[in-house]
């Protein structure tokens, strides 16, 4: 992952008041860094906690991460720090997990065994041969995963040169970027296998029906369908075992608990139980907002860390800016998904840190997910267990479990009170089944879940999307909503709703990325017209 040149946090000539719609994680990111380069914040959250879905929750000793689990790409988070040159080291504790996942699979006729396997991925390539040798007794599955990891290495690195680190809403502004059209954009272009699939790229490597439904869930960190989702999201495999994947001690709560730390140090105005109904504008751009208690907060500009579709139907609503964004809006949103959060008396000693537990069928699944709008049969489940990296997080003996199962985003049909007692059933069953979880229920203290009408009205998503807008489409899938908006001076949106899309490290890049576009723009005097229209 390449950073931009660090901007030394001199303050700007011309400081604005921003508001920051919103405390989850990218939200925290752009106040930092606006903060750390000069501009008053006061960043407001409906919720009364801050950190948006990397919530915490506590019962009878257990401690669970209530959102995002996997933390990769701690260059990013690292990024964040040094624009107010600070060592991230001196906020957050993280431990690198290797085995980056353990992965289970049925016996099935797919996956040409009646018995059910175990698949550890490591971060050293040739290691992973080694263990796909054992895996599949050949040659062929391993050197396909090197060959892949070569393909998506010089993704990564079209990314990084294109995509990454700037405020991109389409095809035409990685042009820009690119400068000049040459022989080197061209390549670059080319390389980015336009019109084809995660899936049909995966593929053509690692044909094994099990490797590659492994190599498939490098793309759930933006919780899209592989059979849908544009080649270029393949770069995620190499960005993941590049720098690896982490724990951060205290969870992954401790995360945003540094930022919200960091951004005390920097003066930023935390308001949390403030809710932002609308963002007032004028002809000439953002000039405040105003929350539900009817207090309106002046500014020179807004961050909003809301979704990006829900950002222009509910706070800019009967603005001609909102009416033209829903006539172009063909954003779908993501998947949803059902989290079961199990205080258990016991561990078991098969699971990693990270665990997946697979479908039998991916084609089945992902088509009843993504294009039949219902939940999976026999769905994949992504199962954490964190005592073995932090004991405390259950009493002695026992284990914190977190089940994250994707779900298709609300339908008008779902009821997820009535649904969710048969579908958990079908979740424990499955854990049971393919990973040897004998006794499970038996084990259960403590249970709590969380639905897709819970993700939708807790965290404001659209439709219970926990990851933002869906990135279907073989040519433009990656695209999201541009951070800088060129209809509304002003405004900037953040999150996983906006490029470059869900995931931690994006969605703290995300707000990197406001930040700079924002701070750029005041350097520049592109906000002094909405600022002087109020003075």
């Amino acid at each position: 992952m390449i950073a931009p040149e660090t901007r030394q946090s001199s303050p700007t000539s011309d400081p604005q008041h921003v508001v920051v719609v919103g405390g989850g994680l990218a939200g925290l990111s752009s106040a930092c860094v606006l903060a750390a380069r000069g501009h008053r914040v006061t960043l407001c959250d409906k919720n009364d906690w801050l950190g948006g879905k990397a919530a915490v929750h506590h019962t009878d000793g257990y401690r669970f991460d209530m959102g995002p689990t996997i933390l990769t790409l701690p260059s990013v988070l690292r990024r964040v720090f040094a624009e107010a040159n600070r060592n991230m080291d001196d906020y957050l504790e993280i431990v690198p997990l290797d085995p980056q996942w353990r992965c289970f699979f049925e016996g099935s006729p797919q996956a040409g065994t009646s018995e059910n396997t175990v698949l550890d991925l490591v971060a050293n390539v040739d290691v992973m041969k080694r263990h796909l040798r054992d895996f599949t007794g050949g040659d062929s599955a391993g050197n396909g995963y090197e060959k892949f990891l070569q393909v998506s290495e010089q993704l990564h690195g079209v990314s990084d040169r294109f995509f990454f680190w700037r405020s991109i809403g389409g095809l035409a502004d990685t042009m820009e970027v690119g400068g000049a059209f040459s022989a080197a954009v061209l390549k670059d272009v080319l390389s980015l296998r336009m019109g084809r699939s995660v899936a049909s790229v995966v593929r053509s490597h690692v044909p094994e029906h099990r490797v590659s439904q492994m190599m498939d869930h490098f793309t759930q960190y933006v919780g899209s369908s592989p059979y849908a989702s544009p080649a270029v999201l393949c770069g995620i495999a190499h960005m993941q075992t590049e720098e690896g994947i982490w724990y951060p001690i205290g969870g992954t709560r401790a995360v945003p608990e540094a930022l919200i730390k960091l951004g005390t140090e920097l003066g930023v105005d935390f308001r949390t139980g403030t809710d932002i109904l609308k963002i007032e504008t004028s002809p000439s751009g953002v000039t405040g907002v105003t929350t539900a208690s009817g207090e309106s907060i002046p500014c020179d500009a807004v961050v909003s860390n809301c979704d990006a579709v829900r950002t222009y139907r509910e706070l800019l609503q009967g603005t001609e800016e909102s009416k033209s964004f829903e006539k172009k809006n063909r954003h779908e949103a993501a998947c949803s998904g059902v989290v079961l959060y199990l205080g258990l008396n016991r561990r078991y000693e098969q699971l990693l840190h990270h665990n997946f537990i697979f479908s039998k069928d991916p084609e089945a699944e992902f088509d009843s997910i993504y294009n039949r709008g219902e939940p999976a049969p026999d769905p994949t489940a992504y199962v954490c267990a964190p005592t073995i990296s932090e004991p405390g997080v259950a009493p002695e003996g026992g284990e914190a479990l977190y089940i994250l199962v994707h779900t298709p985003y609300l339908r008008p049909q779902h009821d997820w009170k009535a649904m969710l007692p048969a579908y958990r059933d079908v979740i424990l069953d499955k854990l049971e089944r393919t990973a040897g979880m004998d006794g499970l229920r038996d084990a259960i203290v403590t249970e709590d879940s969380l639905t897709p009408e819970g993700i939708h009205n807790r965290y404001r998503v659209l439709n219970g999307a926990i990851y933002g807008l869906a990135s279907h489409g073989k040519f433009t899938g990656a695209f999201k909503p541009g951070n800088r908006r060129r209809d509304i001076r002003g405004l900037y949106l953040a999150g996983g709703a906006a490029h470059p899309g869900p995931g931690m490290p994006m969605v703290l890049m995300s707000g990197w990325i406001a930040a700079d576009s924002l701070d750029e723009d005041a350097r520049a005097g592109k906000l002094a017209t909405a600022a002087g229209s109020r003075a």
